[in-house]
């Protein structure tokens, strides 16, 4: 089978493979007992091969990416809580039970299916020796000429490249483990005085906001771009009014169409953190994150607001947070917009009473995660007076008549659709919070986290997210003048794109940070 949905066709099942060939011939050179055993044992093999590759096409559908047999098992767990929140217990359970069940009967039907084979190969040997002896002749021929069956190689050995990419997967991965540790002990920024960290940002409210799946597709594609690039100019002007401006560019993720606390870590580390190796090497590192800066300084108090956050956290020490507010902490007793916990309009004005409005002995550093552009895209949340909010009943009326998501996620069209009026929403949510309740030495940075998943974004998308600047101190854009930035809150086609792990470093060095490195 081929690594992705895109390339099922049915000239791909009609291929001579050349493994069949090989092991048929070596079952006709067994005897009785071994030979059972050897086949019982092709046909497990079979099937575990069979479910890595059902597994690779599944994450390139919605990472972009293979599997990692190393690291990604943590995320099937991960994959059926989001199915639990977006289409119900029941339904998630049955799903659970039928794809177990299925993947049960696979390794029973496979190894009982080979078994059978090898004895009738077994009771016709010399008639069974002809033929494979004949495939044999066939599949070298048709490998060496390169023939063809609708543009697909007649003569195939996809188990064994399955085989070896999966063996390669697996060395890379141990290997870069290793190295991944040295390169994290490492910090140009590790060792410098907390006088000499952003000193240019001294007495400013910092708001660093990441936009669930805000990537380059819904400003670029043709069938959400129209709506979102509309909000993104009508916003512009709407802050530029108020005394603010933004300048935007872009920045390749780490990661695509989920695990958002890899884009998360890398804008913050400083790191590629690529994988969740990666992520729990940094996390139990003391490398200074961007967020964990402003703490280390002492000129800030810090803070999280985390509604996606139902467990205990972590983190909250590697990314300096002073307090976090998650999902239990915010007083919402509205209804749950599917994987989203509630609103963003709700999460800022929660935001801005628990925090932002309050009267501080510092300047606050607040890390807000916005999640109502969190997949599925059904239901939605509409925009209600800010004044009307309060405990956030105001949304069971939205959420019941809004979408359901069974109905977005069987619908390619639908779902892009409804992904763009989600980042339509939580723009205006977050640029309508600054507009009302921002001050004169407010600085937001918003960026995405990553793409959304291939079957939105496109099969061959980029993996890049807008970022942007907003303040209304002049001063504070005048120092990233020099990085080629746009105007505005919608990035040009051709601005500047970074890594995004070059975010940190070069976001303090334009706000005067002085380097000090530190080596492990």
């Amino acid at each position: 089978m081929p690594a992705t949905i895109v390339d099922l066709g049915p000239a791909k099942f009609f291929r001579l493979p050349g493994e069949a060939i090989v092991g048929a011939a070596i079952l006709l050179a067994l005897p009785r007992k071994p030979r059972v055993v050897l086949a019982a044992a092709s046909g497990v093999a079979l099937a575990a091969l069979t479910v890595l590759n059902w597994l690779d096409m599944g994450f390139k559908q919605y990472l972009g990416r293979t599997f990692n047999l190393v690291l990604d098992w943590s995320l099937l767990g991960d994959a059926q809580s989001y199915l639990e929140d977006s289409l119900g217990r029941t339904a998630t359970l049955a799903a659970t039970a039928g794809v177990i069940v299925l993947v049960l009967l696979l390794f029973a039907a496979s190894a009982y299916a080979v078994v059978r084979l090898s004895n009738v190969l077994a009771r016709h040997s010399a008639t069974a020796t002809r033929g494979t002896l004949i495939a044999g002749v066939v599949w070298i021929t048709c490998s060496s000429f390169g023939v063809q069956l609708a543009g697909v190689p007649l003569a195939a050995d996809s188990a064994a490249v399955t085989l070896q990419s999966q063996t390669e997967r697996v060395s890379d991965t141990l290997k870069d483990e290793a190295e991944f540790q040295k390169v994290a002990k490492v910090d140009a920024f590790g060792a410098t005085p907390p006088d000499q960290l952003v000193p240019d940002l001294r007495g400013k409210d910092m708001i660093f906001t990441f936009i669930e799946s805000y990537g380059r597709s819904a400003i670029e594609d043709p069938i959400m771009a129209p709506g979102v690039d509309k909000t993104l100019a009508v916003r512009t002007e709407a802050l530029k009014k108020a005394g603010y401006h933004a300048k935007s560019g872009w920045l390749t993720s780490a990661t695509y169409g989920g695990s958002s606390w890899l884009g998360h870590s890398t804008s913050l580390s400083g790191l590629w953190v690529s994988n969740q190796q990666r992520y729990r090497t940094v996390m139990a590192s003391d490398h200074l994150s961007l967020t964990k800066v402003f703490k280390k300084s002492g000129a800030w108090n810090t803070v999280g607001v985390m509604p996606g956050v139902q467990k205990a956290w972590p983190e909250q020490s590697f990314f300096g947070l002073d307090k976090v507010y998650n999902a239990f902490e915010l007083g919402y007793k509205g209804p749950k917009f599917s994987w989203s916990t509630m609103p963003d309009q709700y999460t800022l004005e929660q935001f801005q009473q628990r925090v932002h409005g309050k009267k501080h002995d510092k300047p606050m550093m607040s890390e807000v995660i916005l999640t109502s552009s969190h997949q599925p895209w059904g239901p939605i949340p509409k925009m209600v007076g800010w004044d009307e909010l309060g405990d956030g009943s105001v949304f069971k009326g939205i959420e019941a008549a809004g979408n359901k998501p069974a109905d977005v996620i069987a619908d390619t069209t639908k779902s892009r659709q409804e992904y763009g009026k989600s980042i339509q929403y939580s723009v205006t949510a977050l640029t309508e919070w600054l507009e009302r309740y921002g001050t004169k030495d407010t600085v937001l940075v918003f960026l995405g986290d990553h793409q959304p998943i291939a079957r939105v974004s496109g099969n061959h998308a980029s993996r890049d997210v807008p970022v942007s600047i907003v303040a209304k101190d002049p001063k504070v854009l005048d120092k990233i003048g020099d990085w080629g930035w746009s105007d505005g809150l919608r990035p040009a086609h051709d601005a500047p794109v970074w890594k995004m792990n070059l975010f940190r470093d070069r976001f303090l060095t334009a706000y005067g940070s002085t380097p000090h490195p530190k080596k492990g």
